[in-house]
């Protein structure tokens, strides 16, 4: 049987097109990206599911040791990728920090920050981007700022050691260094003067309690039915924004009030925080930058929000593990009152750099105990990769440090308490240590840190 012209151009043009196809499907392949793998999703929610019923990071930790500790999620619409180990820590924090600068819009923390005026929610693509701010806040904390505030810790600490001395019943010791935080705090912050305390306290537990849960529309956030089901969220969120302003405005006009006679007599050593951001804006701010009322507001709430309830917890935690482990409470008592011995009355000064089993006590608690299991999250910005997988912009980005602590690749024996470990891995919280875990924790505690010491 002869082929005919026609069935020869018909078999020419199929050849044509399947080899075009295969083509096209071969180049397809070789640019897809190489996505973090994950588990599989439900339509709409996502990954959502996998974390109900569980606290976050734990449940994290699981996936994560299923998947790996690149694992990428979906919660809601939003791409979030989840890193488990040291090394993908140090990929974004070190490699990639610049593409992983930013911080997603959350709409309840959006609020309390004036759109990110603040610190921690600084963005890189406006002049109120963290490294603008970063050196006022090296400013304000400065070791010699820092030793200038010696003399309220040690009122506030001699209080709380007289209120459990003195109470004749059970203690609530984790209630109690929450009061002794938030009065230091307090006291270095805007001085003695502010006469609505206790109120600004009261609206910054609301405030922090609003900010630790989430909105519908962070979750969805081109859904209009999102919008409106998170609206009660979102008015109780302006409300309590409202009140916490109003006290602050407050605050900054007795400020302003007392500053020139206070200048006059004290100079700058042992100003408090609020009058220092006050002179930095009247002056025309530090180095060329230019501070707005809502960056002082914003400064001002980083400080409040970040140290009290994170101090507490740790304190707790730690508690907790010397007395399930009597060796370790026998060893840390000992050399308390071998430093201590004959003394009536502690100061700062007698225990600074002497107690360093305790040091690693405090350490192995905030490997196994972190304040802030999943550290502030952070917005891709660029392409980049991490690990080897794609990571594409517009992704958040978690890094759990709950489970870094506890990653038996990293920690010898870790899911147990050996603060003893840590006199062959030395971490130094202060800022000088390589390690990726403490960098993580320096970072929720800043600008905190050096009032925690």
């Amino acid at each position: 049987m002869e082929t005919t012209p026609i069935q020869l151009v018909s078999y020419t043009f199929l050849c044509v097109l399947v080899v075009t196809v295969l083509l096209k499907l071969r180049s397809a392949s070789g640019s897809r990206p190489n996505l973090p793998p994950g588990p599989w999703a439900l339509p709409v929610v996502g990954h959502m599911h996998f974390l109900l019923g569980a606290l976050p990071h734990q449940a994290m930790r699981s996936l994560s040791r299923r998947h790996g500790p690149v694992m990428l999620l979906r919660l809601g619409h939003v791409p979030t990728l989840v890193l488990s180990s040291a090394e993908a820590a140090r990929q974004l924090m070190k490699v990639h920090d610049a593409a992983f600068a930013n911080r997603p819009v959350y709409t309840t923390a959006d609020v309390f920050t004036n759109g990110g005026q603040n610190i921690s929610f600084a963005r890189h693509d406006t002049k109120d981007r963290p490294e603008v701010l970063h050196p006022l806040v090296v400013e304000l904390l400065s070791p010699r700022r820092v030793r200038s505030f010696r003399p309220v810790r040690e009122e506030e600490a001699a209080r709380l050691v007289r209120s459990v001395a003195d109470a004749g019943a059970l203690v609530d010791v984790g209630e109690r260094v929450k009061v002794m935080m938030n009065d230091v705090i307090m006291r270095v912050s805007v001085g003695d003067r502010c006469q609505q305390r206790a109120l600004y306290l009261k609206e910054l537990d609301r405030a922090i309690d609003l900010m630790s849960g989430f909105n519908l529309t962070d979750l969805f956030p081109t859904s209009r039915l999102a919008r409106v089901l998170g609206s009660r969220s979102l008015r109780a969120t302006w409300e309590v924004h409202g009140r916490i302003q109003s006290i602050m405005d407050a605050m900054v006009h007795e400020h302003k009030m007392a500053m020139g006679s206070e200048e006059a007599s004290a100079g700058h050593e042992r100003e408090d925080i609020l009058t220092t951001l006050l002179r930095f804006q009247r002056d025309g701010g530090m180095g060329g930058i230019a501070l707005t009322n809502e960056n002082v507001s914003g400064v001002l709430f980083d400080v409040f929000s970040a140290g009290s309830e994170t101090t507490a917890t740790t304190t707790i935690w730690a508690m907790s593990e010397l007395i399930r482990n009597p060796r370790i409470m026998a060893i840390a008592q000992s050399e308390v009152r071998r430093v201590l011995q004959g003394k009536t009355k502690v100061a700062e000064a007698d225990i600074d750099g002497r107690l360093h089993y305790l040091q690693m006590v405090i350490k192995e608690t905030f490997r196994l105990h972190p304040p802030v299991p999943l550290l502030i999250p952070r917005l891709c910005t660029e392409q980049r990769k991490i690990m080897g997988f794609d990571v594409p912009p517009g992704t958040t980005v978690f890094a759990n440090v709950w489970a870094i602590g506890r990653d038996e690749k990293s920690w010898t024996d870790a899911e147990e308490f050996k603060p003893e470990r840590f006199e062959s891995e030395m971490v130094d919280y202060g800022g000088t240590s390589k390690n990726v875990f403490c960098q993580g924790q320096k970072e929720v505690l800043v600008p905190h840190l050096p009032i925690l010491r």
